[in-house]
């Protein structure tokens, strides 16, 4: 079965990044049943800084965490990555954990559904450079959240409850399906990787 992870990319205390990795899950539930979806969220790694003495592209990992976050990853076939927007950017423990493996993210594909003020169009933008050099063939099709719209709002300036426009589902529903389909199709480069 294929098996894809669902990223969790912001570590923030009160972030909303869980909330939208369960809707995702959710949907790939009822819709992708051919295919096992799993939550990876990164605050349960607690990943350091970088403290690796090499460059991950060597694959000598000397540290009990880093070995642990490289077999995580190692297991799924493709991800959906979950993600705000800080600064025009992806959060700074995305990158982190990005970069602490290398072969572990090679040769999978990858979807985004991004949340923010503009729906973290600009992270999703960086987020695609940075897995092209990690090796990871990412979708056309990308969810964008509005903090405005997709959430409701608590306070003036603090969302609440996470609710999806009708129109996000569909969206959603192809991104999964193509992320499905684009894992498999990349199987056998994998397994010419490894032989």
């Amino acid at each position: 079965m294929t098996r894809i992870g669902i990223v969790v990319g912001s570590t923030r205390p009160g972030r909303r990044g869980r909330a939208v990795a369960e809707w995702v899950a959710s949907v790939a539930a009822q819709e992708q049943p051919e295919a096992d979806f799993e939550i990876v969220d990164l605050a349960d790694f607690a990943l350091p800084l970088l403290d690796e003495e090499q460059p991950a592209l060597f694959g000598r990992y000397g540290n009990a965490h880093t070995v642990r976050f490289a077999e995580a990853v190692s297991r799924y076939d493709g991800f959906v990555f979950v993600t705000p927007e800080y600064n025009h950017s992806i959060p700074g423990a995305l990158k982190n954990a990005l970069d602490f493996v290398y072969a572990e993210w090679n040769n999978k594909a990858a979807g985004f559904v991004g949340y923010g003020l503009h729906g973290a169009t600009r992270a999703v933008e960086h987020l695609r450079l940075i897995l092209a050099e990690l090796r990871v063939a990412t979708v056309r099709t990308q969810v964008a959240l509005s903090l405005h719209h997709d959430f409701t709002f608590s306070a003036p300036t603090e969302p609440g409850a996470f609710t999806p426009g009708a129109h996000q589902h569909q969206t959603l529903s192809t991104l999964l399906a193509d992320v499905v389909v684009w894992s498999r199709a990349l199987q056998p480069v994998r397994e010419g990787a490894l032989a």
